[in-house]
């Protein structure tokens, strides 16, 4: 079996100064390491989990070492999407994806040009008939306990890309995407709703006409060429009953002072400086709800209008769910990992104690807060899909 590296050093993550750049505390030493994968992975970069490094292979790199892999629970998560064609190409000609077996790589980064427009293809595969197969591969790295999503931030240019595949199939090509679920306890798979509803609506409308997989695949810490644990179930019907514009939403924000500040007919209210974390619903147009909160200059009419035009919006967190009495029930999960609560604040029609809860760390890179993250957005649905 191959092994894709010579030299791997364990390490703790410290922080992200920015996508592509992590600090790494390595033997009691501060490291910068460049991280080859841009995606937020807010479930997995937490202070001191565990990292795999490598020495950069190019001497004018501004990091000394490159991120491979993090560990979650124990279990090796691969992170170098450079590796990706490499790995599918290994997985396709030693017939470990299900239903491919005739198919074998014959070329890599495969340009075709239809009507005018060039695209290029991550591998191109063919079969004993001389059949041609474009395929697209993706690296899998958002997860829950049996879980897996994809993308884990909007990316309009892989919804694009879902749509010319389609085309292309239209026009006689035999197209498909290889999702490679970095998780060997995945055993479902779906497009993430909640980060980009519009990738999962084209997803779902796509999805019939193209031949792809989504596998979770076992790593361990020689990083080795990996085997795949199992073909990911596809619970179609979970788009038809949550995928929807409505549910409910964590707005993250910071204050970085003391604020006494009246808030409508609530009157004078306290806020001490930290994070803060308000709970919310929309039973239509959350993402419109979302973006007039994340905006400073609007009417003044929910309470969190009065606190928003003094603190700095960290980010917005839908949960598309049918669920009806998730607001409440998500609020009270945040009040189990916040520090403190601002009393009545947001919940006037309810009989919550409080919407608005706080914290002296940024909640995105607090586990607990993160674990009602997942949980309300993914752990959930397991008992829907195993009806």
């Amino acid at each position: 079996m191959k092994v894709l590296y010579d030299t791997i050093l364990k390490a703790t993550y410290t922080g992200r100064p920015n996508r592509f750049v992590v600090t790494l505390d390595l033997n009691g030493e501060r490291v910068l390491a460049h991280l080859p994968n841009p995606g937020r992975m807010w479930e997995l970069l937490f202070t001191s989990v565990t990292m795999y490094i490598v020495p950069h292979d190019k001497p004018d790199a501004k990091t000394k070492y490159r991120v491979v892999g993090i560990e979650r629970d124990g279990v090796v998560i691969m992170l170098d999407t450079n590796y990706s064609n490499d790995v599918a190409q290994h997985l396709i000609e030693n017939k470990l994806i299900p239903g491919w077996e005739e198919w074998r790589v014959v070329r890599r980064e495969y340009t075709v040009k239809l009507h005018g427009t060039s695209s290029r293809f991550d591998l191109l595969l063919t079969n004993d008939k001389g059949d041609e197969f474009l395929l697209e591969v993706k690296s899998c790295t958002l997860f829950s306990k049996t879980g897996a999503m994809f993308p884990d931030a909007i990316t309009e240019r892989g919804r694009k890309h879902l749509l010319h595949l389609k085309e292309l199939q239209n026009e006689g090509y035999h197209t498909g995407v290889l999702f490679l679920v970095q998780w060997d306890r995945a055993q479902w798979f779906l497009p993430d709703y909640h980060t980009d509803l519009e990738f999962a609506r084209t997803f779902k409308e796509v999805a019939p006409s193209l031949d792809w997989e989504a596998v979770s695949v076992t790593w361990d810490e020689t990083f080795t060429m990996p085997t795949v644990t199992r073909e990911c179930s596809y619970p179609s019907d979970i788009l038809d009953t949550e995928a929807h514009d409505s549910g409910v939403y964590v707005m993250v924000m910071h204050l970085d002072h003391n604020l006494d500040l009246e808030i409508g007919s609530k009157g004078m209210m306290h806020f001490k400086a930290g994070y803060y974390m308000y709970v919310g619903s929309a039973k239509a147009n959350l993402t419109k709800r979302i973006e007039r909160h994340k905006r400073k200059r609007k009417k003044m009419h929910w309470h969190l209008d009065y606190f928003r035009g003094h603190c700095e919006m960290i980010a917005g967190l839908p949960i598309r769910t049918s669920w009806d009495d998730a607001e409440c029930a998500l609020a009270d999960a945040v009040r189990g990992v916040a520090e403190w609560d601002v009393p009545k604040f947001g919940s006037s029609d309810c009989d919550c104690k409080s919407h608005l809860f706080g914290m002296t760390e940024n909640p995105i890179h607090n586990k607990a807060f993160m674990d009602v993250v997942e949980n309300y957005r993914m752990n959930m649905l397991d008992e829907l899909i195993n009806r």
